[in-house]
């Protein structure tokens, strides 16, 4: 039976009054650096007849509308690519739900319900966007440094703002150093942010882009927190060529039917782009220096539990 979580005695909890805050001066410093950059923000998509299909292991959360199906939203992945038609750098704070199996709980960094910071660049590479990711991840830091003094007290936090730009490592050179285990080990190291680039096809979905002239590896990051907080965000280029992109789905085992509506609007054309998306919980989480992820929020939704 699914265990509950003591929400009376849970809410009274100063680690969450303090990492809510924390979280609250996060999504205004985001918004307002994304807009001060020429971004326009868009509405969630909540459910969809396509969603991101996600490299690891969940629950299949569907419902059925007048016999149609829809998936509640796991990312805005491909809404992202199809909103560039109508503007050039879009973000949004999508609410993701993915199921999660409930062992995920011991990670102390996942919830089945959390908001993503989703954002997309229209003709942008993967560099430029890396770029951009460092240089809000600063601003936020210095942000909250600034305005939540009295919470990080609280939580025995002390910020130090990272140098640009991050260090990097492949996935390869972490992979055959460290084995399966790469990004635990490299994160419990490490005292700065740092990425991983180059991840193969095997390990990511298909929608991001293959290197021309690198066969099976793609122009693909993750943002990786120090102190064993583990991966900040994860993003890099698309595929944006319809013909490319039905090959990838059928490298994949997948069925294209499955994604219908993204390939239709695929094949009259899509824009090259890149972007990322990060999870506002875990930033929380890292900021204030929390074991748990779930202090991050009021009603947090915790793999294993029945959570209101």
């Amino acid at each position: 039976m699914l265990q509950v979580i003591d929400l009376h005695e849970f809410l009274k909890d100063e680690r969450v009054r303090c990492a809510v805050k924390v979280g609250s001066i996060i999504r205004y410093t985001m918004a307002e650096f994304l807009q001060n950059k020429g971004f326009i923000e868009i509405p969630p998509v909540i459910i969809s007849p396509v969603t991101d299909p996600l490299a690891h292991p969940i629950f299949n959360g569907e419902i059925s509308y007048y016999d149609n199906k829809y998936y509640l939203t796991r990312s805005m992945i491909f809404h992202k690519q199809m909103a560039l038609l109508a503007f050039d750098k879009i973000f949004c704070f999508s609410p993701n739900i993915r199921l999660e199996l409930a062992e995920k709980a011991r990670t102390g960094r996942h919830l089945f319900e959390f908001t993503q910071l989703d954002l997309e660049v229209k003709g942008a590479s993967r560099e430029e966007v890396m770029q951009l990711a460092e240089e809000m991840f600063i601003e936020i830091l210095k942000r909250v440094k600034e305005c939540c003094k009295p919470e990080l007290e609280k939580l025995g936090r002390e910020l130090k703002i990272p140098s640009r730009p991050f260090k990097r490592i492949s996935f390869e050179e972490a992979y055959n150093e460290y084995g399966k285990e790469y990004e635990e080990i490299l994160s419990s190291e490490a005292k700065e942010p740092f990425w991983i680039i180059d991840f193969p096809k095997w390990k990511r979905e298909f929608y991001d882009r293959e290197f021309e002239d690198r066969e099976g590896w793609l122009a693909d990051m993750d943002l990786i927190y120090p102190e064993g907080f583990g991966e900040a965000l994860s993003g890099g280029e698309r595929e944006y060529k319809y013909e490319r992109i039905v090959k990838r789905i059928q490298d994949s085992k997948m069925d294209p039917k499955e994604y219908f509506f993204y390939l239709e609007i695929a094949k009259r054309g899509l824009p090259p782009s890149a972007g990322f998306g990060i999870g506002i919980e875990r930033l929380t989480r890292y900021i204030c220096g929390l074991r748990d992820i779930k202090y991050t929020t009021p009603f947090p939704k915790i793999p294993g539990k029945y959570c209101i």
